[in-house]
């Protein structure tokens, strides 16, 4: 393992990825299941358009994007997954086949990017997202989406207990209430690894490219 000590070299897109997670119409949309179960979703829509200017800018330094998509159904379903809090009045989040499940408006995986499906919070469990990592040579992750306080963290904390470095990158999540969305951000610098900015981070990027063309 590398030995990352700056912020910078953490996010280098050399050997760092970016994992979106859950960015989905039942998560975002005024009409997906959150909202119809009565969650706020001004947060949500208003990040969108700031984590797609970081895709972008990291699609133009050659970072690495993987999209994780929650998909459920009756082949994933236990009975404890079934009657969690959030879905006591009807099994209707992220439904396999169904437009809630897809992803949100302006999230728009190209075909050279990786869409990781889960079936839990976490974005590790029972999926390939740890091998592929391992595959691209990746060190450090930097970790965004919906909902912070829950799949997102999630799966920031067990990047982090499968030895990446983390990042939260923290205006490019979003929660459904402000505090659970800071509470989470203050759980990650404590324990957990960094939070940034995107616009922190793609600033690191630009000095990077600067140095290369300048032979450094």
């Amino acid at each position: 393992m590398m030995v990352l000590k700056t912020p910078q070299e953490r996010w280098d897109p050399r050997w760092s990825a970016l994992i979106v997670v859950d960015v989905q119409n039942d998560f975002a949309s005024s009409k997906g299941a959150a909202a119809l179960r009565g969650e706020d979703m001004t947060a949500s829509q208003a990040m969108v358009p700031r984590l797609v200017k970081f895709i972008e800018a990291g699609r133009r330094v050659g970072l690495t994007i993987i999209y994780i998509q929650t998909l459920h159904g009756p082949w994933t379903d236990t009975p404890s997954w079934i009657y969690r809090k959030s879905q006591q009045k009807a099994l209707n989040s992220c439904r396999e086949g169904t437009w809630g499940a897809e992803f949100y408006d302006g999230i728009e995986p190209l075909p050279s990017e990786r869409i990781v499906n889960k079936h839990r919070y976490s974005a590790f469990i029972n999926t390939d997202l740890n091998t592929v990592l391992k595959a691209r040579g990746i060190e450090s992750v930097m970790v965004g989406g919906i909902a912070t306080n829950v799949c997102v963290e999630t799966t920031a904390r067990d990047a982090y207990m499968y030895d990446y470095y983390v990042t939260m990158v923290g205006d490019c999540s979003a929660a459904y209430d402000e505090k659970s969305h800071e509470g989470t951000l203050d759980n990650i610098r404590r324990h957990f690894g960094l939070v940034a900015d995107s616009t922190e981070i793609m600033q690191t990027w630009e000095g990077l490219g600067q140095k290369k063309a300048a032979g450094i």
